[in-house]
């Protein structure tokens, strides 16, 4: 299928199942490129540029990519998602990106979080921890109720931004993205409430049931599979808009690299001794993979990456009570990277994002 984008091809088609084949499933072949780095870097071409925003999954760590995007809002002195033509985001990337699309600012999002978080992640005496051996750890009563009253009946259609959200649909065994209606094939997600699909993306294994609000289907935390979003960003923007790779500025947000050494036992270790570790392993590898295929389309001049390397301990999805100690660490980050995050991202202004189908309200939320 030819796309818009001087001669871009994928292998994406019409599906029937969804409303457009995901957007990870397209086979991307890559367009010429024309124009210098240098020449995407003048002002006089700013405009012409397309800025994504990737943000990972990681619980609350969360914490650590809201405050970052506040402080570099402070910085700029204007929105965050007015520099970003696309936003995509897993699991608690995917809340993020929703509530920016939303028009919350970072520090709004912050504060969601920490006064949701000791309530979604409650653990009264340890139990839910010794319960999480057999049964997933939490409920999702509390999480569902801290995303209606942020989000209210909003639906994802309302969208000032266009959004790619992933999540598995464990019932048919796929992948499952939203997608705002930024192409006349996107014909359903935009009618679904906000809060569902941050719910349905931030379904984490083990930690929370499967989501089955959108139409009972048995949808998990898109970070089974997409962890770091960035892949599927581009190939959204490659396939379904038609921007070529050269116009393309990525910034993508990690919630910490945990610096461990992978003990030698695994070596030769079987099902329990991989029990422990098996998670970790693919979350990062998976996470590393996306990073270098994107850095090989982009170039490394136009990939920001920022994912701080810490403790494996500080590595955690559930401990509501380390939110000071994130907001302190993305401070520190900011800091360190806002030379570059300005130069590379902050003199581009997104232009206004026109969806295909008429922006629907939902129902009044008291």
């Amino acid at each position: 299928m030819k796309e818009r984008g001087r001669g871009a091809t994928t292998g994406c088609g019409d599906g029937a199942r969804r409303d457009e084949a995901p957007a990870a499933m397209c086979t991307v072949r890559s367009p010429p490129a024309t124009e210098s780095l240098e020449e995407w870097g003048t002002p006089a071409t700013m405009r012409e540029r397309f800025q994504i925003l990737s943000l990972d999954g990681g619980g609350i760590r969360g914490i650590f990519s809201a405050a970052l995007l506040a402080a570099i809002e402070e910085d700029l002195g204007t929105r965050v998602a007015d520099h970003f033509d696309l936003i995509a985001g897993t699991s608690t990337g995917g809340i993020i990106a929703v509530a920016l699309g939303l028009g919350m600012s970072p520090k709004e999002i912050v504060d969601f979080y920490i006064r949701f978080g000791p309530r979604v992640f409650r653990n009264p005496f340890g139990v839910r921890s010794l319960q999480h051996w057999i049964f997933r750890k939490y409920s999702s009563g509390s999480f569902q109720k801290a995303l209606q009253e942020t989000f209210g009946e909003r639906l994802f259609g309302e969208s000032t931004k266009r959004l790619v959200i992933p999540s598995f649909n464990l019932g048919e065994d796929d992948v499952y993205v939203f997608r705002t209606p930024h192409s006349n094939k996107l014909r359903r997600d935009y009618k679904v409430p906000a809060w569902k699909v941050a719910l349905a993306t931030a379904a984490a294994p083990t930690y929370f049931p499967v989501c089955r609000a959108v139409d009972r289907l048995r949808l998990l935390d898109g970070g089974v599979w997409a962890n770091n979003p960035a892949m599927v960003a581009l190939v959204e923007a490659f396939g379904t808009l038609g921007v070529s790779l050269e116009r393309t500025w990525l910034l993508s947000i990690g919630t910490y690299d945990a610096v461990a050494g992978r003990p030698s036992y695994l070596d030769e270790g079987g099902r329990i001794v991989w029990a422990f570790n098996a998670h970790k392993v693919i979350l990062r590898a998976g996470s590393i993979g996306v990073d270098n295929q994107a850095r090989f389309l982009l170039g490394g001049e136009r990939l920001l990456r920022i994912d701080p390397k810490v403790p494996d301990s500080d590595v955690v999805l559930d401990d509501a009570s380390r939110a000071e100690h994130l907001i302190t660490r993305a401070r520190h980050h900011s800091r360190a990277f806002m030379p570059e995050i300005a130069a590379k991202f902050g003199q581009h202004n997104a232009g206004s994002y026109s969806p295909v189908y008429p922006r629907e309200k939902g129902p009044p939320h008291d």
